[in-house]
């Protein structure tokens, strides 16, 4: 187990009278890990993200890398970079004045990584933010922050709007960053099928409630599905399970705790992907 660098504990979060963003969630993150913190529209993702960053206040109990991040955002912040679905840069700015701002206010940013990372693009220096494409620029974003040695890396929605080669592209530069320095990376993402692959961990969220914390490696003996044909519909059904849809005239089922064995002489058991699990714990009950 490793050593939590989040632990979140009942947060609360309400906006006005009757929007709850927060109900109860806990969950925590260890270090090294790569978390997709993923959700429906309205589940909590964002608000989460920003109890994290000391960018709201909440109720609950909350440390990031051993800090309050309300009371002790400064200090926190030397130790995390943030890229943020709505992030910009000025029209105007060349990518090499980006390059020369951010070495100049962040003690911990190493240029030539900067520049190394940039140099695996189509992105030039001289070019202005203005002239680069979306994806690009998204690019620029993720060399930038890659280049400040943080222990944190927290990504909210980062490669929204961008072709499949630019989503590509950008979680190719991130993977090989992790691999090449210790970090943990948080990722809240709609595209849940692009990610999954690359995660260690999930945590699904919905109604500001944490439905699933989960490594990878314990989904598989957690989670089972099968999959059967109608004669064995009744039997499989009278299990509990979880989740219920049909796909090409066959029915899917998922179960939580349940041993494969119970299961035997029903149909195919496979062990479900992060996709069906999110489908099964947004929606649950029989589609």
């Amino acid at each position: 187990m490793t050593t939590p660098i989040i632990r979140a504990s009942n947060l609360h979060k309400r906006y006005g009278k009757g929007s709850v963003a927060l109900d109860g969630a806990s969950f925590t993150i260890g270090t090294g890990r790569i978390v997709g913190l993923m959700g429906p529209n309205g589940a909590g993702k964002t608000t989460a993200l920003k109890a994290l960053l000391g960018l709201t206040p909440f109720d609950g109990e909350l440390t990031v890398l051993g800090f309050d991040p309300c009371r002790e955002r400064d200090a926190l912040m030397q130790d995390v970079c943030f890229i943020a679905d709505v992030a910009v840069l000025p029209k105007w700015l060349r990518v090499s004045q980006a390059l020369e701002y951010v070495a100049a206010v962040h003690p911990r940013f190493d240029r030539s990584r900067a520049e190394a990372a940039l140099g695996k693009t189509e992105i030039r220096q001289r070019s202005k933010v203005g002239e680069l494409s979306k994806g690009m620029i998204t690019q620029l974003h993720l060399a930038l922050i890659m280049a400040i040695d943080a222990k944190l890396l927290v990504l909210d929605e980062p490669t929204i709007g961008l072709d499949l080669l630019y989503r590509r592209s950008f979680y190719e530069m991130l993977l090989n960053d992790y691999f090449d320095h210790e970090r943990t990376i948080l990722v809240t993402t709609h595209q849940v099928e692009e990610v999954e692959n690359l995660l260690t961990d999930v945590l699904l969220i919905n109604h500001g409630r944490i439905v699933l914390d989960s490594s990878i490696e314990a989904i598989a003996t957690r989670y089972v599905q099968l999959i059967t044909s109608s004669e064995h519909v009744l039997a499989a059904r009278a299990l509990r399970p979880i989740h219920e849809r049909e796909v090409f005239g066959r029915t899917v089922f998922i179960y939580e705790d349940k041993a494969a064995g119970e299961l035997d002489g029903l149909g195919e058991l496979r062990t479900p992907s992060v996709s069906d699990l999110f489908v099964a714990k947004m929606s649950g009950g029989v589609q």
